[in-house]
């Protein structure tokens, strides 16, 4: 798995080819592992929604999130990441943006998303 900070890192400091790099990386390890979550991705890659889990029956935050967008299907990026801890994370689901824990974005299973023609 590539660590979201050395992505970000790359693309902050220019290195082109280094970040192309890493968004092949990324799209391989998307692609090779269905089971990701929106907490590890970096910044800006575009994601679909593939769920999101419940760590209780009947689980509170998992029904908030599913009734902010977060269904099967939904596109989804991370916009930005606070500055202390990467938390919190600014997630954009359509057009709406929210501020999510580390903790709740780690409850989104992502895939990659389809390429259009």
């Amino acid at each position: 798995m590539i660590a979201p900070r050395r992505c970000a890192a790359m693309t902050q400091r220019g290195d082109a080819r280094a970040a192309a790099i890493s968004v092949l990386q990324l799209r391989t390890v998307l692609d090779n592992e269905p089971a990701v979550t929106l907490s590890e991705l970096p910044p800006r890659t575009p994601v679909v929604v593939e769920s999101v889990q419940d760590q209780a029956p009947n689980d509170p935050v998992a029904r908030r999130l599913r009734e902010l967008g977060f269904v099967a299907g939904e596109a989804v990026e991370i916009v930005a990441r606070g500055p202390f801890g990467a938390e919190p994370l600014l997630v954009q689901v359509g057009f709406t943006r929210f501020a999510l824990r580390r903790a709740e974005a780690a409850r989104v299973r992502v895939a990659a998303a389809e390429a259009t023609a």
